[in-house]
């Protein structure tokens, strides 16, 4: 009998029809059944969700279902589940969430060639913003990875014995943050990790009903503050102390201040709650970012950041709120430039930078040679009447390209990076901004692999002195026009365009995009002509090594299908009809679907198709006295001879 690669661990409670939902992906994997199990733990549900899972459970062998007493938390029955797995990996899964058809196996692989304990699949989700830990996979790493802290969740595979040898537990009960726990401790305690970031492995996906949102997160009952200074302190007892803000301590509790700290002090939690309930948070988490994180975590922070910290730790709750005002009216812009095809990619200048609420780029300020944030956006900041120092306008930031397929909420990076900087603007201001080019291969940008027939949307994410946001990467004044010419990628068509909201996408084998009315006007303009079926299209680019593209035609009235070759030598496609069709002599207007005008006339003489032409080609009358006698055998040598 196959040994069990891997257990899938599900803790459910009062789970409902998400629970039909998940299995098919669960139970649908590519891994063969015999070599993996899915173990339910029922967490006491009071509806119908014990039924459901007996169901699944008698038609599939590898399914097994236990129970428990209601805990109120996922820690409990997840450590039940770790107690009856059989596999050599263990994979844990929320019963609202789907895995990809290939995730186990592919996770498992992963996992074996490199020998990892820890291995993080990428996610694809509509809850949160991509992370950079998945721009590349990577065979093996360490804690001292500090990009893994980007991703904390549970929804991970880890080797069974290295969790059994470590004794490593969810904390169990009404326990918030039991996942920061776990997750924290495996990663201090891993010899390797690895990161799988060329297929989506886990789906997670915000329900219709809001259920898989946390609930009562701060509630006293469910000690997050108690519960933070555990994984803090779990964290100093893991890894030696140091005053430098670079050392690896510093740089894992910087996400713990970041994310459970500093939000309680920042837009939009701070001015969205009830501003007595909002008091408390910031008390409690003023107590906690006192007691249990050392200075250098604080003074490692970009510059906004940082002057949230100083009127968090001085306990001024108003300045944090005016702050807040201030930094929430903060835009990303983005421009694009000289959008073109070149070798089968995308390509394009990108620059990104941020606006004040008054639409004025928001600035440092030199002075008596050091660098203070623009005096405009802390007016009325108490503590900044001298100005905010900013000692290293580069401290954490960075900027990235991300392009979204729309139907299955996949975020692929596109090659290249791209550099921050400081812009000059005269009279000693200057700002920070992000730029470098956007390469867009769309036979290789999914993990090396080509992208799905779908629309993909391009977006940037920026972090600049502290200020994160993520921005559409758009055009100037576009809405819902062409971006550049189509192009042949693989034997489809790619469509570039601008949407209503002037985004940037690229439709891929005409999902939403219609090859047609983004060429009307160019195809007009076209004054090429060629001897027999085949006709440059030099609005159409065509990668090197792209395959025949096949498209529907109409010839007068008669529909056809056609091809569009990529032409090696100029980059650029021919239009092929086939060599024969049927329609009286004469010169006949080639049309697509949706369009206003010809893209080409085909020339036909008793069935033949003797040359294509451009909607702008001349013929003199010599030529078309050349058509009319076309059929004649000493008149169609000496064309031959003549080239015509």
């Amino acid at each position: 009998m196959p040994r069990v690669k891997v257990s899938v661990i599900v803790p459910v409670y009062n789970t409902g029809k998400y629970v039909d939902e998940c299995a098919p992906s669960l139970l649908g994997q590519s891994l063969p059944a015999d070599e993996y199990e899915v173990i339910y733990v029922d967490d006491g549900s009071t509806d119908d969700t014990l039924s459901r899972l007996e169901k699944i459970a008698a038609d599939a062998p590898n399914v097994q279902v236990h129970t428990q007493p209601n805990s109120g938390w996922p820690g409990a029955p997840r450590n039940l589940g770790m107690k009856h797995a059989k596999g050599e990996y263990i994979q844990f899964v929320d019963h609202d969430d789907t895995l990809g058809p290939e995730a186990l196996e592919r996770l498992y692989e992963h996992a074996k060639r490199n020998d990892a304990d820890v291995v993080l699949g990428k996610m694809s989700s509509t809850m949160v913003r991509p992370r950079r830990l998945f721009r590349h996979t990577v065979d093996a790493c360490t804690i001292e990875n500090d990009e893994l802290t980007q991703s904390m969740s549970p929804h991970k595979m880890f080797r069974r014995a290295f969790v059994e040898e470590h004794g490593l537990r969810f904390p169990e009960g009404p326990w918030i943050l039991e996942d920061l726990a776990f997750v924290s401790a495996a990663y201090l305690k891993a010899e390797r990790i690895s990161i799988l970031a060329d297929y989506p492995v886990y789906y997670w996906m915000k329900r219709d009903d809001g259920g898989n949102n946390t609930q009562h997160r701060f509630n006293p009952k469910h000690g997050f503050w108690p519960n933070t200074r555990t994984i803090v302190r779990q964290i100093k007892d893991g890894t030696p102390a140091s005053d430098d803000i670079d050392a690896l301590q510093n740089r894992l509790l910087h996400r713990l201040y970041h994310v459970e700290i500093l939000s309680r002090t920042r837009e939009p939690e701070i001015l969205r709650e009830d501003p007595a309930e909002q008091r408390q948070r910031f008390e409690a988490a003023r107590e906690v970012a006192r007691e249990e994180f050392p200075a250098a975590v604080r003074e490692g922070l970009p510059a906004v950041s940082r002057l949230r910290a100083e009127l968090l730790e001085a306990g001024d709750f108003d300045g944090a709120v005016t702050l807040a005002e201030r930094i929430r009216e903060v835009k990303p812009r983005s421009e694009v430039s000289d959008l073109r095809w070149a070798d089968g990619r995308l390509v394009a200048d990108v620059t990104l930078d941020l606006l004040r609420g008054d639409g004025e780029p928001l600035t440092l300020v030199e002075r008596d040679g050091k660098q203070y944030l623009d005096p405009e956006l802390l007016d009325g900041v108490p503590g900044t009447e001298d100005g905010w120092e900013v000692p290293d306008p580069f401290r954490l930031a960075y900027a990235e390209l991300v392009v979204k397929d729309r139907d299955r909420e996949d975020w692929w990076y596109p090659e290249g990076d791209l550099e921050v900087r400081l812009k000059p603007l005269g009279d000693g201001r200057s700002q920070v901004i992000a730029t470098g080019q956007l390469a867009l291969d769309p036979e290789r940008l999914a993990g090396g692999q080509p992208l799905e027939r779908g629309v993909h949307d391009v977006w940037a994410y920026v972090q600049l002195l502290g200020v994160d946001r993520m921005v559409r990467v758009t055009g100037a004044d576009s809405t819902n026009t062409p971006a550049a010419t189509p192009a042949s990628t693989g034997g489809r068509l790619a469509l570039p365009y601008w949407t209503i909201k002037g985004q940037l996408a690229l439709d891929i084998d005409q999902r939403q995009r219609k090859l047609g009315p983004d060429t009307t006007t160019a195809a007009t303009a076209n004054s090429e002509r060629s001897e027999g079926s085949s006709l440059p299209l030099p609005y159409v680019a065509a990668a090197p090594d792209a395959t025949p593209v096949r498209v529907k035609v109409t010839v007068a009235t008669l529909a056809v299908t056609a091809e569009l070759l990529p032409d090696a030598g100029t980059g650029t496609a021919q239009l092929r009809l086939p060599a024969r069709l049927k329609l009286p002599s004469g010169r006949h207007p080639v049309t697509l679907p949706k369009t206003a005008g010809p893209l080409a006339y085909a020339v036909v003489r008793d069935g033949t198709v003797l040359r294509l032409e451009g909607p702008a080609y001349e013929a003199g009358s010599g030529r078309r006295l050349l058509d009319s006698v076309g059929d004649n055998r000493q008149v169609r040598r000496v064309r031959r001879k003549l080239g015509l």
